[in-house]
């Protein structure tokens, strides 16, 4: 027989900001003469970010005292000391300095509602974007073809049926790997244009349907009927919204930018009720293999892009902050030694920022030895000292509840850092 779940992933309901403002007239009559339930339990939500193109965690969260990192980067090093350069890197903890354009991330360090950690990639040395990408979304590093994303077997690890369509959101145009699988995911692109599909049966949405029961007239499937009321409910709840002229909380002002405004909208979707307790976005740029800058030039405008649009997150949050958890994700991170373009390449280890409030914070947590060449791996490279694994699932286990490793990462036999309270 086949399951809900099956049937969804095999080409049930998927929603996708394409154009709220752009539903269908009949869509929209159908769902405004429709019932709506009351709002959803609210749940913890953990939020990820994926830094596309693999972020110099040196650069931004440098060992200030290592000498070799400084004689490897003889335009790119940067100091802590004052007065050392235009902005120097703002002392952690006397060993690290967090980039100046991560300044918006200092407060919430200094409180202990944010850890870093350092040493953190994937046991593969895969410098492939494409394939580095994959392993840490799928949660499997070693083996290729694995049908489901980590973040899709912690849905279904949270111990209850989705009683929304909204339990697990990326604000991504298409699905990312880290929600593929058997458990309902959805994608959307922008709440401000916000419609229904039906993902691989296109052709079951005739636009010439009159009302919301010829939409499932055209169909015999009993799931799909399930499914596609839950979907018309939760529209209903995004249309009494007005999504468009959202008033952050707290004074919060995200900024202009793809990310910031993704995480403006799970913001919305957080405070609306709609049941969500996985959400995923992702950040691009990282790839910094050509005039990566300093104080000022591609990699700064992208740590300040990051710390602005996740501070602004937090505070609009509010008195919510206690059920949020944000955490970040690179693929790996880059050479130590700089290029001869003013870069650097592909490298192993980066670094992770983790912010809530059941985090143990004000610290780096991990290993980063002395970056003489014998304690580089290959070489030439950060070694990964933490296995991405033990904190994703620590996070997990700790923020959401959810206590099986063995289905969360399956070839995992490794332990948690202790990043979380």
């Amino acid at each position: 027989m086949t399951s809900r779940r099956g049937f969804i992933k095999g080409g049930g309901l998927a929603l996708f900001g394409i154009g709220l403002g752009g539903i269908p007239g009949f869509l929209a009559d159908a769902v405004a003469g429709t019932k709506i339930p009351g709002l959803f339990k609210r749940r913890k939500v953990m939020v990820c970010i994926f830094q596309r193109g693999a972020m110099d965690g040196l650069m931004a969260v440098t060992p200030f005292t290592d000498e070799y990192l400084k004689a490897a980067r003889p335009t790119l090093f940067m100091s802590a000391a004052q007065g050392s350069s235009a902005k120097p890197l703002i002392d952690l903890d006397g060993k690290f300095g967090l980039h100046p354009s991560m300044g918006a991330f200092e407060s919430v360090f200094k409180d202990k509602r944010m850890a870093i950690v350092h040493g953190i990639g994937s046991p593969n040395n895969t410098r492939s974007h494409f394939d580095a990408q994959d392993y840490m979304e799928s949660g499997t590093p070693f083996k290729k073809g694995t049908d489901s994303g980590w973040l899709n077997r912690a849905v279904g690890l949270l111990g209850h049926e989705a009683a929304t369509p909204f339990q697990a959101v990326s604000l991504t145009s298409s699905l990312p790997r880290s929600f593929y699988g058997n458990n309902a995911a959805v994608a959307i692109n922008n709440l401000q244009d916000f419609n229904l599909q039906m993902k691989g049966n296109a052709g079951l949405v005739n636009s010439t349907a009159k009302s919301f029961e010829d939409l499932y007239d055209q169909t015999s499937s009993s799931l799909l009927k399930e499914t596609g009321k839950e979907s018309f409910d939760a529209i209903k709840m995004l249309q009494k919204t007005d999504v468009k002229n959202y008033k952050p909380e707290n004074s919060a002002v995200y900024p202009n930018t793809a990310l910031g405004n993704s995480l403006k909208q799970i913001a919305q979707l957080i405070k609306m009720d709609v049941g969500m307790e996985v959400a995923f976005t992702e950040s691009g740029g990282w790839d910094t293999h050509f005039n990566q800058g300093k104080e000022t030039g591609i990699f700064a405008r992208n740590v300040n892009d990051l710390s602005e649009s996740m501070m602004a997150f937090w505070t609009d949050m509010g008195t919510l902050q206690d059920d949020v958890t944000v955490m970040t994700m690179t693929e790996f991170g880059r050479t130590v030694k700089q290029n001869g373009t003013g870069g650097t390449d592909h490298g192993r280890a980066s670094c992770n920022f983790i912010l809530g409030s059941g985090v143990k914070g004000g610290l780096v947590h991990g290993l980063v030895n002395p970056l003489a060449v014998e304690n580089l791996e290959d070489g030439r490279d950060l070694a990964v000292t933490t296995d991405f694994r033990s904190v994703f699932s620590e996070v997990a286990d700790k923020h959401l509840g959810i206590h099986n490793d063995k289905i969360l990462f399956p070839e995992w036999t490794g332990k948690q850092i202790g990043v979380m309270s």
